[in-house]
């Protein structure tokens, strides 16, 4: 078996859970934070930088890694973990969502999905089996099947169909898995209570090691998000880890894990770090504001990150208006630090028997920060 995974603590059906992923890379605590390295890097960090916050796994992009530098490549190269000089779990996505954000530069089909390249302009056909074929050569820990997104609202119609083609790719991917990785299924279903029923039925009698929660975070609002996770986590094994793919802000992370699941992963943190967006105890803060341009203080008084511990709001500042990169690497640090530090307290809360309180004490100071944020006059500075 290329991956195990033991639950620890539970507090309850449906609820929150910590647990081990046991992969050929290392052991994995849970719940975890999959930081996103879609080209083989996560933005402006190196692999012992992500390590030494505390990163045990991230997620890269089969479909990115395809188009460049090609999957023959990496697998000439030893696979990707000695490509991108990590050593450390990494989960590959098959590209479905990816596929998604390409609108009409795609056509789908049983037999897979016809795009054509932002990379270039070439054609390619995207099939379930080549997407496990594309992965084995990365060499991932966990592979993802290929599956069939849709953006919010679909109606119900189209979901039925996305449901029906996703559990027959599922299976196709079953059979052309590799032997060395563990692979996930994926369930859809959008925000339809018995198709999700439906999904995770369905393809959890294909089988797979783990099981994912997509089509999540595509345009719909969070309390329909979080009403479909219970419907779908409840028909998913309780032995299995259950991963909600795209979600990565604090607050929906541990509405995620109060539901009982077990991974996550999310561009969020990095991309707000490009455009000098923080985390912080107290609500999201962003670097730019002029509020900030004598201010000699960290980014979150809270937060013991190596940007926190150095660097003050006003050099920040300095840093992201001069268009310095050190100021996106030192938000991204933050970003991600504190994302993942949140992961570790909400573990922890779990095992000492006070995750409902430890998650309430947050979201009472960070929705407070928020809404103060968001008031009339506390507006952020257009990203410029």
């Amino acid at each position: 078996m290329a991956l195990s995974f033991e639950i620890q603590k539970e507090t309850g059906s449906g609820a929150a859970r910590a647990g081990e992923l046991r992969t050929p890379h290392g052991p994995v605590p849970t719940p975890v934070f999959m930081p996103v390295g879609t080209h083989g890097s996560v933005r402006a960090m190196a692999p012992d930088e992500l390590a030494g916050m505390g990163t045990r796994v991230l997620l890269s992009n089969t479909l990115h890694l395809y188009l460049r530098p090609g999957h023959r490549l990496i697998e000439e190269a030893g696979g990707l973990h000695r490509f991108m000089n990590w050593n450390g779990a990494i989960l590959t996505d098959s590209g479905g969502f990816q596929i998604l954000s390409l609108g009409a530069a795609k056509a789908l089909t049983e037999e897979g999905v016809t795009f054509i390249s932002p990379v270039d302009g070439s054609r390619h056909l995207l099939t379930p089996e080549l997407a496990m074929e594309i992965q084995a050569a990365l060499a991932s820990d966990i592979a993802m099947v290929l599956d069939v997104c849709l953006p919010y609202p679909a109606d119900r119609g189209e979901m039925e169909d996305a449901v029906e083609m996703t559990t027959r790719w599922a299976r196709r991917c079953r059979r052309g898995g590799g032997l060395k990785q563990a692979v996930f299924g994926i369930i859809q279903g959008g925000v339809y209570p018995d198709l999700r029923r439906r999904s995770a039925l369905e393809v959890t009698e294909v089988g797979f090691e783990g099981y994912a929660l997509g089509g999540f975070c595509v345009g719909e609002p969070s309390a329909v998000t979080f009403a479909a996770v219970e419907e779908t986590v409840a028909h998913l094994p309780v032995l299995s880890p259950r991963y909600l793919m795209g979600v990565g802000s604090p607050e929906a992370l541990l509405e995620g894990v109060a539901r009982g699941i077990d991974m996550f992963d999310c561009v969020l943190p990095t991309r707000l770090a490009r455009h000098g967006t923080v985390f912080t105890a107290g609500g999201r803060l962003t670097a730019r504001n002029a509020a900030f341009a004598r201010d000699g203080g960290p980014l979150d008084p809270d937060c013991d990150c190596y940007t926190c511990k150095n660097y003050s709001r006003a050099y920040i500042r300095h840093l992201l208006h001069a268009r310095e990169i050190l100021g996106v690497r030192l938000t991204t640090w933050h970003n991600l630090h504190f994302i993942l530090s949140l992961m570790r307290k909400a573990r922890q809360a779990v095992l000492d028997d006070a995750f409902p309180s430890f998650k309430q004490g947050f979201l009472d100071r960070y929705i407070a920060g928020e809404a103060e944020r968001r008031a009339p006059g506390g507006e952020e500075e257009p990203i410029g």
